[in-house]
């Protein structure tokens, strides 16, 4: 096989050949080669690939020569999209290989028959004219899509009420028993994962996967010989998700909603179903409002002793209790019912289990609150046994990679996360030359990130970067609360003071603020979470990334203090040992937006003084591309100047 991936990535191979634009890159070779040993011993490998590189190319080509069964998994469905209607058909029609392919999502992402007739028989929808009209487009566009994704249908907002009663979740599908089962989407795409050479998922698919078979449920996806994971930075994240509990006023009111139809529609209404799941809405309300001041996201002993909470959520108990009492008398007149006492049961058990935790177990007991509802979580604080149990079942090869895995060139850390003993790994750096095309500017005299003031002296330092960049900048912050103030400063100044069109995130979808960020040309768009990665903007428009603080994760969530605690009880350092590898990895990822293709160019602006006076931020800088370096305002002017 390497001779022949040798002349694919050639200048005469086929990928030259057939793919436009394409040119052959060594590191991009290279990688194809190690991952094609690595798929034909079927060993684990874990490689970072520097922004450039055609990582994607590099793995799709090798399995798709592989001729093995494989499962693609990347970090986001938007992501996953590209890959299997983008990426993976322009290889393989260069190739030329006739290989059977799959896309499957999570059962929500499919439109749900069942309970799109039950929703238009029982008319609870019929108050809300928004809802109306989006059932009646769903009701049109059932009847001729052949994949039932939800994603065709885009004219409807994907957060809109609609989609919860029109899909399906794992609680209150009716599997086998659904008189729709022949014809349900969910099934039809499982059969076609199950016929496919290669599979593309995502992660939190993937992990549903894990959580079900180490849960003794059965598998959701089939058997492969070879996972690849993309984006693979985010997997112990996720992971810690799935292999914990979260009980969600989401799910409580589903249950209530569902439950009052189901009476409607298979007891007849005469059960007094509906009276008890309104009275069960009104107690999730009550414990909404009994959260209090304390902080939106926090540690349960922040609840201990707040009496008015704590008699709220006992009331909700008693409520939930009582509704699913009343169910298990009227369960066996219909699979909805049985479907819904069933549910009832386990959310009762899981909130029964939530309630009596006690501490010492390696997992946190958390809260977390929002607009109208909340969540109340039982986390582990480390996911590397089980992932490494789940991965010992499953004789594999595993293929780790992601343009941000390692920390001053070393993957101890993330190996250490999923538990991954001694996997070969490789390291590939970007072709882009950043000696050139790229300059670091950490700004002087700027207060440390704990001043009161701190955001109003970056936006300061920031403004005079502006004019040199003509806008064309993501100034990205470690919290909504910074932006927010960033926003108010930016937005109350003249437009001689500030020209450029202001875009902040929140105010429309990402995709259309990317959109109109890439239309005009000049904008200055602020961000946070979401858009330090998974963003690819590339050309003049984004000159300049401005990021406001090293990301150290807040010390006050609730996870994060207690994985402290436990790797101190483990004799670990948690600041080295974690703390900083997860912020380097964090900021590698912010400062990837800035050079996305070989002719781009710009500045790369860290304002935290911390990253040139502490001395771990040698850790930082040997973690980011070899870029000059300056703390003169007078040297970005020249650097912007050579490109004018």
């Amino acid at each position: 096989m390497h001779a022949k991936i040798n002349q694919i990535f050639s200048k005469d191979g086929k990928l030259s050949q057939n793919i436009k634009g394409f040119a052959p890159r060594e590191a991009q070779r290279e990688m194809a080669l190690q991952i094609a040993t690595i798929v034909e011993k079927n060993e684990d490998l874990v490689c970072e690939a520097g922004t450039g590189t055609g990582k994607t190319f590099a793995y799709l080509v090798p399995i798709l020569l592989s001729h093995k069964k494989v499962i693609l998994s990347t970090g986001t469905k938007p992501l996953q999209e590209q890959l299997f209607f983008r990426d993976l058909p322009t290889v393989r029609k260069a190739l030329g290989v006739p290989v059977q392919t799959a896309l499957l999502k999570g059962r929500a992402n499919y439109l749900c028959r069942f309970r799109l007739d039950n929703t238009r028989q029982s008319g609870f929808l019929f108050n809300d004219l928004a809802s109306v009209d989006h059932l009646e487009r769903v009701h049109e566009w059932a009847g001729r899509t052949y994949s039932g994704d939800i994603a065709e249908l885009s004219e409807i907002p994907e957060r809109a009420s609609i989609w919860s009663q029109v899909t399906s979740t794992t609680d209150n599908c009716l599997g086998q028993h659904c008189p729709d089962y022949e014809e349900c989407f969910v099934v039809k795409a499982r059969r076609e994962a199950n016929d496919a050479d290669i599979l593309v998922i995502n992660h939190h698919l993937l992990f549903a996967d894990m959580s079900l078979q180490t849960g003794g449920l059965g598998e959701l996806l089939p058997g492969a010989e070879v996972v690849v994971l993309d984006e693979a930075h985010q997997l112990a994240e996720i992971a810690s998700n799935f292999f914990g509990l979260r009980l969600g006023s989401r799910q409580l009111l589903d249950l209530a909603k569902d439950s009052a139809q189901a009476e409607v529609l298979e007891a007849e209404g005469n059960a007094d179903i509906t009276t008890l799941a309104t009275e069960m809405e009104a107690g999730i309300r009550d414990v909404r409002r009994a959260f209090g001041n304390v902080p939106e996201r926090g540690s349960w002993q922040l609840l201990e002793k707040n009496k008015d909470f704590q008699e709220k959520l006992e009331n909700l108990k008693s409520q939930l209790d009582g509704l699913e009492a009343a169910l298990e008398k009227i369960a066996e007149r219909g699979k909805t019912l049985e479907n819904c006492h069933r549910r009832a049961e386990e959310l009762k058990t899981q909130l029964q289990f939530i309630l009596q935790f006690a501490s010492g177990d390696e997992r946190v007991r958390w809260y977390e609150y929002y607009n109208q509802g909340f969540a109340l979580n039982l986390t582990p604080l480390s996911v590397a046994n089980q992932f490494q149990e789940y991965r010992e079942t499953q004789k594999r090869s595993w293929i780790f990679t992601s343009a941000t895995l390692s920390v001053a060139e070393d993957f101890q850390h993330f190996c250490a996360q999923l538990g991954l003993e001694n996997p070969h790994s490789q390291r590939w750096e970007s072709p882009f030359d950043f000696r050139h095309t790229a300059l670091m500017y950490v700004p002087q005299d700027l207060p440390q990130p704990s001043q009161a003031d701190y955001t109003e002296k970056v936006i300061q330092a920031a403004l005079p970067v502006l004019k040199l960049s003509e806008g064309r900048s993501f100034l990205l912050f470690t919290s909504y609360r910074a932006l927010q103030i960033a926003e108010d400063i930016l937005s109350d100044m003249s437009k001689q003071d500030f020209p450029w069109p202001l875009l902040v995130q929140g105010q429309q979808p990402r995709a259309e603020l990317l959109s109109q960020f890439r239309t005009l040309g000049n904008a200055v768009l602020l961000g946070t979470g979401s858009f330090w990665e998974g963003v690819d903007v590339r050309g003049d428009a984004l000159s300049c990334v401005i990021i406001d603080k090293l990301p150290f994760a807040s010390p006050g969530d609730p996870v994060l203090e207690a994985r402290i605690q436990y790797l101190r009880e483990q004799g670990a350092n948690p600041f080295f040992d974690y703390q900083l590898p997860q912020a380097v990895i964090a900021l590698k990822q912010g400062a990837g937006r800035l050079i996305r293709d070989v002719s781009d160019r710009g500045l790369l602006m860290i304002c935290d003084p911390r990253l040139v006076e502490k001395s771990y931020g040698r850790t930082f800088l040997d973690s980011l591309p070899g870029m000059p370096k300056t703390r003169y305002l007078d040297v970005v002017k020249r650097f912007f100047a050579q490109f004018k």
